[in-house]
């Protein structure tokens, strides 16, 4: 249904003739519990004022894109206010999103202005824009989809610096595509850390492409690299349906971001309207499970956890139990990541997956990996032990924007066959963006 629509549904016609009184009822009696009635009407919604009216044509007007509606509500508000409040308010209230779904967003932004004591629009517009687009579930917007490419295009800087600025001048130094081509491409492919193994594979994806397309000169080929990584990325199929609560097993070595990509998922579910339980599985580190319960109380998340040295198994069996038990919606299991001690890590793993599903059917839904993109090829290794060991379903890969090794993309995509979910591209909960792969090979090589 379109935005006008959606109002027009629920302000209704003011003018419109009211119905008459059913033929043979006086107009000044009820029919009596004898009689056949129409079910009583609602109560009548509060007028709308001269401001929400002014308000709704302006809405209505704007191109229907959220970062639009947004400039609206924000227009002549430099800072915090009521008013700010009550025009949000109205935004939702247009979208026919629930009354106490926009009084839970108001109350909970407003608390996380108070914890990062921003007051003025200019600081906290872009987590507002990226908050309203998860709770109104306008993400896949273009406005959105825009706003991912230019911050992906501004974290693969020192990537695309690397790879891109050593193309272009491959390309322009070669006239046709030979054999003296390929093998400087595949110096360029390597030396930008996508490895030996991974630039083989992908030199020999884009000969099949170029010999089937056809082209023989350089000026046609970045379009056809670009089609030809827009494919290695296209995630395979799969069964999204689970029975709740979903459990998500988060697995990767220590220092890699692990923690706050949780909490930034978890963030993600609240704003989406989902109810999340976090479960400190490390408990190897005391600091660990503190850490993940000031992020969990951040994002409003619940928090479960048992004592230091704990069986991390013992702490998934009975957060899964608090989480069927709670009616939760999502769990996510932290884990230890202690690569010193390969073998037991697995096993402990192992062991966790083991006891997830004796007591939730299915459980550990999802197995994500989390890798720190400025490691490079060791993000590669870590990727095979975790695989070989107890089973990735998708990988996140953070800290992209401080790297030149965004090359490492490319070779797990090729080498392993995982799908790239999330990339983190900042510190801010709103820095961990859905990786789309045409975006990618767009930024890459733009």
């Amino acid at each position: 249904m379109g935005f006008f629509s959606k109002i027009k549904k629920m302000w209704g016609n003011a003018d419109a003739p009211q119905a008459a009184p059913a033929a043979g009822t006086p107009a000044d009696e009820s029919p009596t519990l004898t009689e056949t009635a129409a079910p009583p009407s609602p109560a009548p919604e509060a007028p709308v004022t001269e401001a929400q009216a002014a308000l709704a044509l302006a809405l209505r007007q704007a191109e229907p894109r959220l970062s639009a509606w947004l400039a609206i509500i924000l227009e002549g508000q430099d800072k915090a206010s009521p008013l700010l409040w009550e025009r949000l308010g109205f935004l939702f209230k247009s979208l026919e999103a629930p009354e106490s779904e926009a009084a839970e967003f108001i109350a909970r932004f407003q608390k996380w202005l108070t914890d990062m004591d921003y007051v003025r629009v200019e600081d906290f517009r872009s987590e507002l824009q990226y908050r309203l687009a998860l709770a109104l579930e306008l993400e896949d917007e273009e406005d959105e989809r825009d706003r991912l490419f230019i911050k992906l295009s501004e974290g693969l800087t020192k990537t695309r610096e690397q790879i891109a600025r050593r193309l272009d001048t491959l390309l322009t130094s070669r006239g046709k595509i030979d054999e003296e081509f390929w093998d400087e491409l595949e110096e360029v492919l390597i030396t930008s850390d996508m490895g030996f193994e991974a630039a083989s594979l992908l030199l020999a994806r884009l000969r099949d492409r170029v010999r089937r397309s056809g082209v023989t000169a350089t000026e046609g080929f970045k379009d056809l690299l670009r089609l030809e990584l827009e494919g290695i990325f296209k995630p395979p199929k799969r069964i999204q349906a689970v029975n709740p609560p979903e459990v998500v097993m988060m697995i990767g070595v220590n220092g890699v971001g692990k923690t706050t990509t949780i909490a930034k998922l978890a963030h993600r579910a609240r704003m989406q309207g989902k109810k999340v339980l976090i479960a400190a599985g490390d408990t190897f580190r005391a600091a660990a499970i503190e850490q993940l319960e000031i992020w969990a109380r951040r994002v409003g998340a619940d928090f479960f956890a048992k004592t230091e040295g704990a069986d991390p198994a013992a702490v998934a069996f009975e957060a899964i139990e608090k989480g069927l038990a709670g009616g939760y919606d999502l769990i996510f299991l932290d884990t230890a990541g202690r690569l010193h001690t390969k073998k037991n890590l697995m096993e402990e793993l192992e062991k966790i997956r083991r006891v997830a599903g004796k007591k939730h059917p299915g459980a550990p839904h999802r197995s994500i990996l989390v890798l720190d993109a400025t490691t490079g090829q060791n993000a590669m290794s870590q990727t095979k032990l975790f695989n070989e060991g107890v089973g990735v379903d998708e990988i996140i890969l953070t800290k992209l924007d401080g790297t030149a090794k965004g090359g490492i993309i490319v070779s797990i995509a090729l080498a392993h066959n995982l799908p790239i979910t999330f990339v983190g591209l900042g510190e801010k909960m709103e820095d961990l963006r859905p990786f789309m792969g045409e975006d990618f090979a767009r930024a890459l090589l733009s």
